[in-house]
């Protein structure tokens, strides 16, 4: 037993129930599919071969890909940690209907708070200011598309995805003066903020 019971809120059952009563069994497969853009093993195992890369090929992107790794990291292991701490029941548990347009069952009953995949995507959408202006967006756009499948299939509540995406922003940052951070040695005199 968790020692936080959450309930979702009246908007959250709101969307949930919209999404239940409107969805069709191809939505559900496209954004199911979609969904594992999102998951940490898939990010973890990028974020690793991004980092053996830059080990092998790219030497000047090592910081940027030391700061990755670790944050891909955390971000799979703290949401693991907060759900054992809240109790949060999933939306596609309190549905019927639908279930027969083709929702499947997500995870654990319970495990709703926060999001895993939105902790995951907000952390990318916060790593991504480190690239050009284009890119950016792109990557950013992309964040948002891929959390906002886990309101499609009913996997979270509407705030479980916020809170999760708000989380993954705020560990990117926490750990930029650690990972991006160089050295007093190599840092230049009149060198203000990060790259």
């Amino acid at each position: 037993m968790a020692l936080v019971a959450i309930k979702p809120t009246r908007i959250d059952a709101a969307i949930a129930n919209e999404i239940a009563h409107n969805t069709t069994s191809g939505l559900e497969h496209v954004a199911q599919t979609l969904t594992w853009g999102a998951d940490e093993h898939v990010l973890v195992a990028l974020a690793t071969a991004g980092w053996l890369y830059t080990r092998l090929q790219q030497p000047q992107k090592r910081r940027i890909a030391d700061h990755l790794l670790m944050v891909s990291l955390a971000t799979a292991v703290l949401p693991h940690a907060l759900k054992s701490l809240f109790d949060q029941t999933r939306p596609d548990r309190l549905t019927v209907s639908g279930h027969r347009r083709g929702i499947p069952y997500s995870g654990r009953p319970r495990d709703a708070f926060p999001s895993g995949h939105a902790v995951h995507m907000g952390a990318l959408a916060s790593a991504a200011g480190l690239l050009p202006p284009v890119p950016r967006r792109l990557v950013r756009c992309l964040a948002v598309a891929l959390s906002l499948t886990r309101v499609v299939v009913l996997a979270h509540w509407a705030s479980d995805v916020v809170a999760g995406f708000t989380l993954g922003i705020v560990v990117e940052r926490l750990f930029r003066p650690f990972t991006l951070a160089k050295s007093r040695q190599q840092r230049p005199p009149a060198s203000r903020g990060w790259p």
